[in-house]
C-alpha cells in the first residue's frame, strides 16, 4: 500500500511539470507501439516489451527505443503525459492515470475499415498529430483503392479465412471486411470467430483459402490449421498467406493485408 501511495503522489507531481518538458508518450501494448511509432516517433516515447517481436508491424522502427512493462511503477518512473493502449494496462494503472489527469488514448476493436479510421483519428488527436494521422488515412485509402475489385460483390470469388490454430472469421469481424475489400466473398457464414475442424475441411474443402498467422512457426505448432490434411487441401487454393503482423492490431496496415489478398484474386 505504501508503494502505491508513493506512486500516486509521484503521478500527481508529474502533472504539474508536464508543460516544462517535451511530450512523453507511453505505449502499454504491442498495438499501441505501432500507433506511437507511426504518429509520434520524434516524441519522448517508451514502448512495450513486445515492440520488436516478429508480429509487430513496425518492429524495425522500434529498435533503439526504451521498453517498459505496463505497470504503475513504470509509469511513475517515466511520468507520461499520454498513454496509448489497446488491451494493455492493469485496472489499477488505468485508474491511477485517470485520477491524476494523464490522458489515455484507447485503440478500440474494429469490425470494419471505418473502425480503423476512427482509431487513427482518435490516437492522432490525443497525440496532437492530426496531420500525420491524415497521412496514414490517405496511405491506407490509396492501398484500398488499388486493391478494390472490378467485379460486383455477388460475382466475387469465395474464400475461407483460416489461422494456424484452426480458427476462421465470419461477418462482424475486421478480417471479413478486409476480405470483402480485397474482392472475396467470405464463405464462413457464422458471425464472429469460430473453430474450423480438420474433418470439415477434408469433407468439403473450400474453393480458396486466406491463411493467417502461419508465419509464426513456433505458434500453434500442433494446431489444426497445420494438419497435413489442411495443407493438402490448401495446396494450389491459397489466395494469400497473411503475416501475423498485419492481423494483431486494428490499424492502417490492414490495407496491406487487403493488397496481399487482392493479388491472389482470380
Amino acid at each position: 500500500m505504501k508503494r502505491i501511495c508513493v506512486a500516486l503522489a509521484a503521478l500527481a507531481f508529474s502533472s504539474s511539470v508536464a508543460e516544462a518538458r517535451p511530450l512523453r508518450i507511453m505505449a502499454l501494448d504491442q498495438c499501441a507501439d505501432q500507433y506511437v511509432l507511426a504518429l509520434a516517433p520524434d516524441a519522448d516515447i517508451v514502448l512495450s516489451p513486445r515492440a520488436d517481436d516478429p508480429d509487430a508491424w513496425l518492429r524495425q522502427q522500434a529498435v533503439g527505443h526504451r521498453r517498459l512493462r505496463p505497470t504503475l511503477e513504470a509509469a511513475v518512473g517515466f511520468q507520461p503525459d499520454v498513454v496509448v493502449r489497446y488491451w494493455g494496462g492493469e485496472p489499477r494503472l488505468l485508474t491511477a492515470l485517470a485520477q491524476r489527469g494523464v490522458k489515455v488514448a484507447t485503440i478500440e476493436d474494429a469490425v470494419d475499415l471505418n473502425g480503423v479510421r476512427r482509431n487513427i483519428q482518435t490516437v492522432a488527436r490525443d497525440l496532437d498529430q492530426i496531420q500525420r494521422g491524415r497521412a496514414l488515412e490517405r496511405q491506407m485509402d490509396g492501398k484500398l483503392a488499388k486493391a478494390a475489385p472490378v467485379k460486383r460483390a455477388a460475382e466475387a470469388s469465395g474464400a475461407v479465412y483460416l489461422t494456424s490454430g484452426g480458427f476462421t472469421a465470419g461477418p462482424g469481424t475486421l478480417i471479413d471486411a478486409m476480405m470483402r475489400a480485397a474482392g472475396f466473398r467470405n464463405l464462413t457464414a457464422a458471425p464472429g470467430f469460430g473453430a474450423l475442424s480438420v474433418e470439415r475441411i477434408a469433407m468439403n474443402p473450400p474453393v480458396r483459402f486466406v491463411l493467417g498467422f502461419f508465419d509464426q512457426l513456433r505458434a500453434d505448432l500442433r494446431g489444426p490449421g497445420r494438419h497435413p490434411v489442411v495443407a493438402r487441401a490448401a495446396e494450389g487454393r491459397t489466395a494469400a498467406r497473411l503475416p501475423a503482423a498485419t492481423l494483431t492490431c486494428p490499424a492502417w496496415f490492414a490495407a496491406d493485408a487487403v493488397e496481399m489478398m487482392a493479388k491472389g484474386r482470380p
